[in-house]
């Protein structure tokens, strides 16, 4: 596999690395290198989103004509790779990644000229509604159902472990209107604002002190049908096109190789001296390496297919795992500095003094927050069983 980028792309990769030299502030690297969540302070993180919104940067994979960047795959690649070297905060943006691309694929005309400038410009910030009590990883268990009641949804039901909600202000949300035999052909799928009425939250904090998560409960929300994304009863369709870009669709290997080189900045010294500990480090880094590489073959992918395919799950696994296990070596490294609880030494801005070293402050938030990558966006053993079924054909 050949590695070396191409002239363009080298032109493209020096235009990211001024761009970034120049519009990235102190602040938000500092809320970047704070952070312990899936996205990071959220008030300076959309001041990035904005910036990026400005450069016409936003939406990088959306095309020219919907008002995004139409890179090309190594151009994603790239930008992704230079932003966690420099550390761009990593902002909330569901709606970018997520719900745009199935807009563009399954909507109407008139839903792609409503929903996709909304996103594009932040008005729309927008959350996931998946997940339920007792149908995780057996999604098509789900239990939220819809009625229809005349031209609209009667929905009654809850969503659980839904990220961002207490930010968002849409959710993009999966209900049952149909008992079939095959259960994953009875589920739609549904677009609406957060503030109808009957929409409730109840806020989850997880064990690193982060409120991420949140409960969602729907008590006869009344939607249009309108707002149903592709045919009735076929949302498992639009569903697993979303999964693709959540799980496989993004740099996952630039997020590991920056937390490989927070691992090496703690353990600096005496703890990498140790030959037991630093052959750790280096089993983890060629680990990182053969995720990186085997993000190469996805991009490779996507330039053929146009999307991630079934590769999607090998990126999510190896990339979920690699950083559960670096992550894990610094708390190790951090030995008794890992112990003291400062949540407040990670808010941006503060004034407080760390404990542990600087360059580990959010480490064992990070280690924490983690622990659940393996879980969310469908199951390691999930996507295992999906490599051994499309891909090896087991």
């Amino acid at each position: 596999m050949d590695l070396d980028l191409l002239p363009e792309d080298l032109t493209f990769q020096d235009e990211v690395r001024a761009f970034l030299a120049e519009n990235l502030t102190d602040e938000m690297r500092e809320a970047n290198h704070l952070s312990g969540g899936s996205f990071d302070d959220f008030d300076v993180s959309f001041r990035w989103f904005h910036v990026l919104s400005k450069k016409g940067w936003v939406a990088p994979s959306w095309p020219k004509e919907h008002g995004g960047a139409a890179w090309t795959p190594m151009q994603k690649y790239i930008y992704s790779t230079e932003a966690a070297k420099a550390g761009t905060p990593s902002y909330f943006a569901m709606g970018i990644s997520m719900v745009g691309p199935v807009i563009m694929g399954f909507g109407t005309e008139a839903q792609k000229a409503h929903y996709l400038p909304r996103i594009l410009s932040g008005e729309d910030i927008w959350c996931q509604g998946y997940s339920e009590p007792g149908s995780g990883s057996d999604l098509a268990s789900l239990q939220t159902r819809a009625v229809a009641d005349g031209d609209d949804y009667v929905i009654n039901g809850t969503k659980i472990w839904t990220t961002g909600a207490h930010l968002a202000n849409h959710i993009f949300c999966l209900v049952r209107t149909a008992d079939t035999e095959v259960r994953q052909e009875g589920i739609s799928f549904l677009l609406f604002p957060m503030d109808t009425p009957g929409v409730a939250l109840k806020p989850i904090i997880n064990i690193a002190g982060e409120h991420t998560f949140n409960q969602v409960f729907f008590d006869d929300v009344r939607v249009p049908q309108s707002c149903r994304l592709g045919a009735e009863n076929d949302g498992w369709t639009v569903a697993k096109y979303l999964l693709e870009f959540e799980r496989g669709g993004s740099a996952h290997g630039a997020a590991v190789a920056a937390s490989l080189s927070t691992l090496r900045q703690v353990a600096a010294g005496d703890t990498l001296d140790d030959p037991l500990f630093a052959h750790k480090v280096a089993a983890a880094a060629i680990q990182q390496q053969a995720a990186e590489y085997t993000e190469h073959r996805i991009i490779a992918d996507i330039v053929r297919q146009g999307r991630p395919g079934t590769a999607s799950s090998i990126m999510k696994v190896m990339g979920s795992e690699t950083n559960q296990r670096i992550t894990e070596l610094t708390v190790e490294a951090l030995n008794y500095y890992a112990a003291p609880y400062q949540p407040e030494a990670r808010k941006s801005g503060s004034n407080v003094a760390p404990i542990a070293p600087a360059v580990g402050v959010a480490a064992v938030a990070k280690y924490l927050h983690l622990r659940a990558a393996s879980i969310y966006s469908g199951s390691n053993e999930i996507q295992r069983n999906i490599m051994a079924k499309r891909v090896l054909g087991l």
